[in-house]
């Protein structure tokens, strides 16, 4: 540890290094950076340039490629990041920012990271002033203090976290562009269906002959639109945990109403509950059925997830109805599932929530039995899902592969900037990390698993 040493940041890079003046051409042409462009480690670029006698007066901070944004407002937000010109164009960037510009034999990307580190976060809480609007100030940022190491080992460590950081965000755009494919697709499979060969029909303008008029619009002539109440039994609702008596000692574990979202089932969304009434009815989610949120906040009522099991353990709130089907060979809940999360019909069960309340809404069992549904085969059905399931496997595998390395780099962060520090001299310069992969990975795909 001989080699590190505490320095205040002033030391080790330039705080603010250029403004523009009032003096400024105003025909002066930039990219304004403003506050919303920045989140954490990410810089949006506008599409536009300005000229310096239309820009807000805030327009002002000078960025040079490297350059460090560092938010002064919010800063528990850490809307911190690495500045890389995509071009010679000139950019500023607001004064809500402090600009941070690196020293000679200074890494910045070791300056960099350490903003994000523990022991940085912890001097900004204490700096921060105000509670409505919440910053800190550039004289504040100027005397932040930070442990650094020799440049050699800055490099280093900079150069395993920017590898970590990489891979985090190539897994990002992974996820982005599967969720963005998997729009796609859920619009042409429940407006064009599968034909008989496996593939999608063509769609009404390219093959009319192929659809018929509806109620719901076009469908394909196989398709039929009938009630959901036709294939339904009964939506069951679960207890009332608003009442407790310690007296009677039965806990249980309840879901809460944001176990589902989306079209997915979280578990561990649960609490403990005492139930006044030990001899309530209790109702277990059960494999292959729905759960629905039917009562809820005006965003959140109508959220559905599918259970893929059964969880013995755990109970429905009177608020989660669980779907009781007449007879499954009819119907493949999965599909349905899937039907109910596309964006029109969310839309659809959600306007039908009543209640006065701008808090809580409410959806009936007869508005829910009402809905109507472009029904097609249980074999077109059963492969629809199948073609959707896929894809949501891929983002489901994805999605593991970004915690796995978000973990990665939160114990990178430790080890080389916080409490294992005392050892980094020695590991960093032998390798610690730097066989981390710098392309993405492709997903390994889960079998019969969803989220």
């Amino acid at each position: 540890m001989n080699d590190w040493k505490e320095e205040k940041l002033k030391d080790l890079v330039e705080v603010d290094p250029e403004q523009l003046s009032s003096i400024t051409d105003p025909d002066y042409s930039f990219f304004y950076i403003d506050i919303s462009s920045v989140s954490l480690g990410n810089v949006s670029f506008p599409n536009h340039s300005l000229k310096y006698k239309e820009a807000p007066s805030r327009a002002r901070k000078i960025l040079k490629d490297n350059d460090i944004l560092m938010s002064t407002v919010r800063p528990n937000l850490k809307a911190f990041a690495q500045f890389r010109k995509r071009s010679k164009s000139n950019f500023i960037a607001s004064t809500g920012f402090a600009v941070l510009r690196s020293r000679p034999n200074v890494e910045v990307g070791f300056i960099y990271h350490s903003l994000f580190s523990n022991d940085v976060e912890k001097q900004i809480e204490a700096l921060v002033v105000g509670s409505n609007y919440p910053a800190i100030n550039s004289s504040d940022i100027r005397n932040l203090k930070i442990n650094i190491p020799s440049f050699p080992i800055q490099q280093k460590i900079a150069h395993i976290l920017t590898t970590c950081d990489t891979v985090i965000e190539q897994t990002q755009s992974a996820i982005a562009k599967y969720k963005a494919i998997k729009q796609g697709l859920l619009h042409d499979l429940f407006t064009r269906g599968l034909a008989a060969n496996g593939h999608l029909r063509p769609g009404y303008q390219d093959a009319p002959e192929l659809y018929k008029e509806s109620e719901l619009g076009m469908i394909p002539k196989e398709w039929e639109v009938k009630r959901l109440g036709d294939y339904l039994i009964n939506l069951e609702a679960g207890v009332s945990v608003n009442s407790t008596d310690n007296s009677s000692m039965d806990y249980i574990a309840v879901l809460k109403t944001s176990a589902v979202s989306c079209g997915y089932f979280y578990p561990s969304e649960n609490k403990v509950v005492v139930l006044k009434d030990i001899e309530r009815v209790k109702i277990n989610p059960k494999a292959d059925s729905i759960i629905i949120s039917r009562m809820n906040t005006p965003a959140l009522v109508g959220e559905c997830g599918y259970i893929d099991k059964d969880y013995p353990l755990l109970f429905l709130p009177d608020r989660l109805w669980q779907t009781i089907f007449r007879d499954k060979q009819s119907i493949c809940v999965l599909w349905l599932n899937f039907l109910l999360n596309t964006e029109t019909y969310k839309k659809i069960i959600k306007d039908s929530a009543t209640g006065t309340s701008d808090s809580m809404k409410n959806i009936t069992k007869s508005a829910f039995f009402e809905l109507k549904i472009p029904f097609c085969s249980i074999n077109e059905q059963s492969e629809i899902a199948k073609r959707i399931s896929s894809l949501d496997n891929k983002i489901q595998s994805e999605e593991i592969l970004l915690q796995k390395y978000q973990s990665i780099k939160q114990g990178l962060m430790w080890n080389l900037l916080g409490g294992g520090k005392r050892c980094v001299c020695r590991d960093a310069m032998h390798g610690v990390s730097t066989n981390a992969p710098t392309t993405h990975p492709q997903p390994q795909t889960q079998k019969n698993k969803l989220p």
